[in-house]
């Protein structure tokens, strides 16, 4: 069954370039950081993604809004997670990122 839902879910994707002899250093950062999502009123999900190619990663993270993800970005969290310098020399360029609002979602 497909449903409707125009407002009520929010995707933020990052795509990374890691350059491939970092790769295990990159995944180990993700792991262990303290990403302070969790503490974020209207987030639902994280997913890191790698990808066939090497050094091919996604960082995918759900909302339940727009706005709700906007307010992480602001947050005093969102600024204790990107702490510069984490990823200098394990990143091959600068990450891309993609904004998507719901269309259509199945249960």
């Amino acid at each position: 069954m497909i449903t409707e839902t125009p407002a009520d879910m929010f995707i933020a994707m990052n795509r990374f370039q890691v350059n491939p002899e970092r790769a295990p250093e990159f995944e180990e950062a993700w792991r262990t950081r303290d990403s302070h999502l969790q503490e974020m009123s209207g987030f639902r999900s994280f997913a890191l993604l790698k990808g066939d190619l090497p050094g091919e990663y996604i960082s995918h993270s759900t909302w339940e809004s727009r706005a709700a993800f906007e307010n992480w970005t602001r947050s005093e969290q969102f600024h204790r997670a990107h702490a510069p310098g984490i990823m200098e020399g394990v990143l091959a360029e600068h990450p891309r990122v993609s904004f998507y609002d719901a269309v259509l979602t199945t249960p």
